[in-house]
């Protein structure tokens, strides 16, 4: 996929930039695989904002992307490659020797036409889009869609673009290198893909107007300095004055960016190597 830009025809258009889609297939979601998504527009069981900035946004239908991928042994053609309203990445139709139709996570230069395998045998070719067994792939191979506990289903390294890096293997774990920067164990059983997550492109969009996050379901969001002192911590003064704290704060008083909220006792530090590196600004 390529970046396209738009002619400067207004103020909006001028910058912005969007996804070449035309490498996608031109065909309707299988509709067997397609679900009902509600608005919940950041809303929790209470009725009550539970994550802000949501809300609104293009009506959308679910796609069920199978990211277990527990057919084993059974090979899969990739009949179509599509674009997925719910998530940065593309999805691919795969359709099994049996006959049945799933969408999996489509990797980047994954192509119609492509047939994949999932197995557990260590004989398996690891070649892009098949899913293996940690302890089967080899050593600096690109993963995504990696599963924390085997059997459970891809949970991490999922977005567009994305990929970890296989590094060690030892006492039945195996040494990944995150995107984060992160280096983190995995039990060797546990099930991934081979390749990198589609859709590299993603990161590099220019929105160019607040109507088009509107569209994508995302509400302004509004600096706490030009609040009120009844709405905001930060709020009050006249003209632009500094927030008078000796660090940031929520709406709602806590310590806000760089406050630490992990626990100190998380059961999965164990299998953290080395934490994630911090974003530079």
């Amino acid at each position: 996929m390529a970046i396209k830009k738009y002619k400067p025809t207004s103020p909006g258009r001028r910058g912005m930039t969007g996804i070449d889609y035309r490498d996608l297939t031109k065909k309707k979601p299988e509709k067997a695989l397609l679900g009902p998504k509600t608005r919940k527009a950041g809303r929790g069981s209470a009725g009550k904002i539970t994550t802000r900035h949501k809300g609104g946004g293009a009506k959308q239908r679910y796609r069920i992307v199978d990211f277990k991928r527990d057919k084993f042994d059974i090979p899969a053609k990739i009949a179509a490659l599509e674009y997925d309203p719910n998530r940065s990445a593309f999805i691919a139709l795969a359709v099994y020797a049996d006959g049945e139709k799933r969408y999996i996570l489509a990797a980047h230069n994954m192509k119609v036409g492509d047939k994949i395998i999932t197995s557990q045998k260590e004989n398996a070719e690891a070649k892009i889009g098949n899913r293996l067994c940690l302890k089967h792939i080899l050593q600096g191979t690109s993963i995504y869609n990696i599963e924390l506990i085997p059997g459970k289903g891809g949970q991490i390294v999922r977005v567009a673009g994305s990929a970890a890096v296989v590094a060690a293997a030892e006492g039945g774990f195996v040494q990944l290198n995150l995107p984060s920067g992160e280096a983190r164990k995995i039990p060797e059983d546990a099930m991934a893909t081979v390749g990198q997550v589609s859709n590299v492109e993603h990161g590099a969009v220019v929105i160019g107007k607040a109507g088009r996050s509107r569209l994508m379901g995302i509400r302004p969001t509004v600096r706490g300095s030009a609040m009120n002192p009844v709405d905001h911590p930060h709020g009050g003064g006249e003209g632009c004055q500094p927030i008078g704290l000796k660090h940031p704060k929520t709406p709602w008083g806590k310590p806000a960016l760089g406050k630490k909220t992990r626990k100190k006792k998380k059961l999965s530090d164990k299998y953290i190597v080395r934490r994630r590196k911090k974003k530079k600004k």
